[in-house]
C-alpha cells in the first residue's frame, strides 16, 4: 500500500473529483459516511459527542459526521473554532445543512471563556485541522488543543490529529498537537503515523477507504509503502511437486559464542522453518552438544576455537549466509568477519554483533557484497550512522546509507522499516509489542537468511521475512498474550503465517 505525501493526497482528491466524476461536496459526504460507520460500531448513544471543527474541509468532514450522527439520535454538540472568516465552500454548505436540521447545538469558540465543559464520558471528535497544516499551532487555537488534551475524554481525530504534520517533524515548544486515542485516516496512512515520535499523538489509527481513484494511486510515484498481505502474497514461491531439498537452497548461519548459544539455536530453527532445503550453522566448539540436541535438522560447522567464531569455513556450497546472532566481539571474530566479507561475493545478512563489529570498523562497509542485508535495532543503527535529531531525519539518513553502500537495511521496531538501495521504505503492518523480547531479532535473521538461500531477491527476502515474522508474532500473541510471548513462540507460528498467506495448500 502506497503512503502518499500531502501534495499527492490533494492531487488524488482532485483527480477523483474530475475523473470519477464526483462533486467535492459529495466526496466529503462519502468520507464522512465512512467516519459515521466507524463511530456507530464503537460508540454507544449514552455518550455525548462533542465535535470541534475548523473552517476548512477537515471541519466540513466534522459537520457532515455531526449531521449523520444526529439523524440516528446521537447527542451531538458542534464547536466551531472561529479563528478565521475564510471558510471553505464545502464547510459553508454543510454548516447550512446542519443548521436546517435544528437537532444539533452549534457553538462558536472565539475566546477562552467559550471553551465548553468536557466530561470524562464525553467523546471528543477533532476536526480542526487536516493534513494541509503548514506551521505549528500556537496562540488561541493552541490553547483549544491544550484544553482538549487535559480533559481525559476519548478523542477521535479525523484524518490526522490537529497540529501534526504528515510529512515532517512536528514536535516543537511552540506547537500544540492533539493527543488522539484514535485517528481515522482516509484511504492510506500518513507517514507520521509510522514513526515512533508521533505515537502519543496518532494513538490507534485506522484506514477508511473513501474511494479515491485507483488510477491515480496506482501511478503515483512515491517512496514510502505500508506492507500488506496483498504486497507479500504474490512474491512467495510455490513448491514444485518434484522438488527436493537441493532445490530450496543451502544456508550458512554463523552464530553463537560462550553463553550465547541460544541465539544460534533460535536463528537456526527459524531458518529451518523458512523452507530452506539445507542448513549449516557454524559455531564454536562449546556449542556442539547443545546444537545437536536442540536442532537435529541442522548440520554443524565447528570452529577451531572453543568459545567464539574465529575462522571462515569453506563457502563454496552455500546459497546464502547470515552472521551475527550471539557472535561476540572478540578480535579474532572481527578479523574472521573481514575475511568473510572479502571472500563471499553474494548478498549476506548481518545482524547483532556482526553489526557492532561493522560499527567499529566502518571502512569495511564499502566492501560489503552488493545487496547485502543489515538488520539493526535503532541503537545498532545509531552506532553505524550516529545520532539523529528526529525520526524524519533518521529516515533520510537511512535512505542515504542504503544508497551509499548499495545495501538493504531492516530497521527493527514497531512498523519495522525495510529500506532499499534506491531509497524506498517499506513499513511493516504486522507485529506487536509482545515481540519486544530477547531473541526476536535472531528469529528474524534466520528467517530472512532462509528465504535468501531459496532464491528470493534481497528485497523479497527482507519484506517477506519481516511480514512473516510479524504475522507469526501476532498469532503467538493472540494465543498467549504480549507479556508471556518469547522468541521461541514466534518460531512455532511461522508455519501458520505461511498458511495464512496461502503458501501451503
Amino acid at each position: 500500500m502506497k503512503t502518499l505525501p500531502v501534495e499527492k493526497i490533494r492531487e488524488a482528491d482532485e483527480y477523483t473529483i474530475k475523473n470519477e466524476p464526483i462533486a467535492s461536496i459529495d466526496l466529503m459526504e462519502r468520507a464522512a459516511n465512512q467516519l459515521y460507520k466507524w463511530v456507530k460500531k464503537r460508540v454507544d448513544k449514552y455518550h455525548t459527542i462533542k465535535i470541534f471543527v475548523g473552517p476548512g474541509n477537515n471541519g466540513g468532514d466534522g459537520l457532515v459526521l455531526s449531521r449523520l450522527l444526529a439523524k440516528k439520535d446521537y447527542e451531538v454538540q458542534v464547536f466551531i473554532i472561529n479563528y478565521s472568516e475564510n471558510r471553505s465552500e464545502d464547510f459553508k454548505t454543510n454548516l447550512a445543512r446542519l443548521e436546517e436540521m435544528q437537532k444539533v447545538g452549534i457553538n462558536l469558540i472565539n475566546k477562552k471563556s467559550d471553551f465548553p465543559k468536557i466530561g470524562e464520558d464525553d467523546i471528543v471528535v477533532d476536526a480542526i485541522f487536516g493534513s494541509g497544516l503548514t506551521r505549528p499551532v500556537s496562540g488561541f487555537i493552541g490553547e483549544v488543543i491544550d484544553y482538549i488534551n487535559t480533559r481525559g475524554s476519548v478523542t477521535i481525530s479525523i484524518d490526522i490529529p490537529s497540529g501534526l504534520f504528515a510529512d515532517k517533524h512536528s514536535i516543537s515548544e511552540e506547537g500544540s498537537i492533539i493527543r488522539a486515542d484514535y485517528t481515522l485516516s482516509f484511504q492510506m496512512p500518513k507517514l507520521a503515523f509510522l514513526l515512533p515520535e508521533n505515537d502519543e499523538f496518532a494513538g490507534q489509527w485506522h484506514i477508511l477507504d473513501i474511494g479515491l481513484h485507483h488510477d491515480y494511486i496506482n501511478t503515483a510515484d512515491v517512496n514510502n509503502f505500508l506492507l500488506t498481505k496483498r504486497d507479500i502474497q504474490p512474491a512467495l514461491k510455490i513448491r514444485n511437486k518434484f522438488a527436493h531439498k537441493g532445490t530450496f537452497g543451502h544456508a550458512l548461519l554463523i552464530a553463537g559464542s560462550y553463553g550465547k548459544m541460544g541465539a544460534a539455536i533460535l536463528a537456526s530453527k527459524a531458518c529451518l522453518r523458512s523452507g530452506v532445503g539445507l542448513l549449516h550453522t557454524h559455531i564454536p566448539k562449546v556449542g556442539y552438544e547443545i546444537m545437536q540436541t536442540a536442532t537435529p535438522e541442522c548440520m554443524l560447522s565447528i570452529d577451531r576455537y572453543d568459545n567464539y567464531f574465529s575462522e571462515v569455513p569453506d563457502l563454496d556450497t552455500y546459497t546464502a549466509i547470515g552472521i551475527g546472532p550471539g557472535l561476540g566481539m572478540e578480535q579474532q571474530s572481527q578479523m574472521a568477519l573481514k575475511l568473510l566479507i572479502q571472500n563471499y561475493p553474494n548478498p549476506m545478512v548481518f545482524d547483532a554483533d556482526a553489526l557492532n563489529i561493522l560499527a567499529e570498523n566502518k571502512t569495511w562497509l564499502s566492501f560489503l557484497p552488493k545487496g547485502s542485508i543489515l538488520t539493526p535495532h535503532p541503537k545498532e543503527f545509531e552506532r553505524l550512522v550516529g545520532k539523529w535529531p528526529d525520526d524524519f531525519k533518521k529516515l533520510q539518513i537511512l535512505r542515504d546509507f542504503c544508497f551509499k553502500f548499495n545495501v538493504y537495511v531492516v530497521l527493527k521496531g514497531a512498523y519495522t522499516c525495510t529500506c532499499t538501495p534506491d531509497g524506498n521504505c517499506y513499513f511493516n503492518s504486522t507485529g506487536n509489542p509482545g515481540m519486544a523480547t530477547a531473541g526476536s531479532g535472531d528469529v528474524l535473521t534466520g528467517l530472512i537468511t532462509g528465504l535468501l538461500a531459496q532464491g528470493y531477491s534481497p528485497g523479497q527476502a527482507t519484506t517477506s521475512g519481516v511480514y512473516l515474522h510479524g504475522l507469526a508474532g501476532d498469532f503467538a500473541a493472540k494465543k498467549i498474550g504480549y507479556e508471556a510471548l518469547i522468541a521461541g513462540d514466534i518460531i512455532e507460528y511461522i508455519g501458520k503465517a505461511f498458511k495464512k498467506l496461502g503458501y501451503t495448500k
